[in-house]
């Protein structure tokens, strides 16, 4: 999920709402988009290895159905 927010007051603040189960943990890599070419860069490079395909034998798996795999979601 990709996602942009602002850092107000020492919280960051989404600019849509989305979708998780309160108390739900999150990894967050943060790219800082002010007045730098390097950032979009930097998020063609991540979107990029998101779509990546998995290596070694995977059956069914694409990456978009991993809870399904790792949780029985």
């Amino acid at each position: 999920m990709l996602i942009e927010a602002t850092y107000e007051q020492g919280i960051l603040r989404l600019s849509q709402p989305i979708t998780l189960e309160e108390g739900s943990k999150v990894q967050v890599i943060i790219i800082s988009l002010d007045n730098h070419s390097q950032p979009k860069k930097s998020l063609e490079i991540l979107q990029k290895i998101a779509e990546l395909p998995l290596e070694g034998k995977t059956d069914s798996f694409d990456g978009k159905n991993h809870d399904q795999i790792l949780y029985d979601k």
